[in-house]
């Protein structure tokens, strides 16, 4: 079943089209990344998703419900996490949890129980202090909990990590690594190594539509070339290796380095064979030789470009 149905979605500003027909379907239980540039239309996505933002045309289901803007039926099934979450800095997490669950509707004792369990998923049940003397780390991972309060079955998360330090992003990615295959999560950044890290599928957008989308193997599968790479002892091993008859053909879709060569190719066996070959001819033992898988930075370059 898919939690979230995207159907030809279109949206301009001044007369600029940022969406353009967007086709998009994120199946339940999955960590989904929503990667893109700056401005490529990702929070734009999300604020129709949310009724947020009128879509020009095309429709946006979430959970068999339609999306309407400004209503808000459907977004009983969403918990939201925006770049920035704001609170009120004078509350501590306790109180906060306990104003949202009122205005949700929970009953009291389900929001005392679900904060506790919140709180403890996200590190903070042990922080008394007010909201106003939290990190920015720590006001995120509260943005989570206030989130999942209502128990959604669909998580959103926009640019949880972009303005997080090292430490910052792996609480937040560790926090949705806990909830993955029991919430679906839509994870829109533009910072790819989270997307290798913690998602199970992949969607690129890029001029108003979705360049690509799959799992990443798929994506590696359809877009990528696998490189493979070896270092040298020296200078003169590396011009004799690369004179070679058998590897000048492929020096075509090489990069190398004084001691360093990166070839690259879809045929990975073959190049791997010639490789081997002409090391055991000339007599040259490379200090290393490593096959590489390309990164999703790689095949983004690739679709984007």
């Amino acid at each position: 079943m898919n939690i979230l149905t995207i159907e030809d979605l279109s949206k301009s500003f001044g007369g600029q089209k940022v969406i353009d027909r967007l086709k998009l379907t994120v199946p339940e239980g999955a960590v989904f990344g929503f990667i893109g540039q700056n401005g490529a239309g990702k929070t734009t996505t999300m604020k129709m998703v949310l009724g947020l933002l009128k879509a020009d045309s095309g429709s946006i289901t979430v959970c068999g419900e339609s999306v309407k803007y400004g209503g808000t039926a459907a977004n009983r099934h969403i918990g939201y996490l925006p770049d920035v979450p704001e609170f009120y800095t004078y509350m501590n997490a306790v109180e906060y949890l306990a104003l949202c669950g009122e205005i949700s509707g929970l009953p009291k004792e389900e929001t005392k129980n679900r904060s506790h369990e919140l709180l403890n998923l996200v590190g903070l049940e042990n922080v008394k202090k007010r909201i106003g003397g939290y990190s920015r780390g720590m006001k995120q991972r509260l943005g989570i909990a206030q989130a999942l309060l209502s128990q959604p079955r669909l998580l959103i998360c926009d640019e949880p990590t972009s303005a997080l330090d090292p430490v910052g992003r792996k609480e937040i990615l560790d926090i949705l690594m806990k909830i993955k295959g029991t919430t679906t999560v839509i994870f829109s950044t533009h910072i790819l190594s989270d997307v290798e890290r913690i998602c199970d599928r992949v969607a690129v957008l890029h001029r108003g539509g979705i360049a690509v989308s799959g799992t990443l193997p798929e994506i590696r599968a359809l877009h990528g070339r696998d490189s493979l790479m070896l270092e040298f002892s020296g200078c003169d091993d590396i011009r004799t290796f690369a004179a070679n008859e058998q590897i000048v053909p492929l020096l075509e879709h090489t990069e190398m380095k004084e001691r360093e060569m990166i070839l690259h190719g879809t045929d990975m066996n073959r190049i791997q064979h010639r490789v081997i070959a002409v090391l055991a001819e000339t007599k040259i033992c490379p200090l290393k030789m490593e096959l590489m898988e390309p990164t999703l930075e790689n095949l983004f370059l690739e679709v984007v470009k």
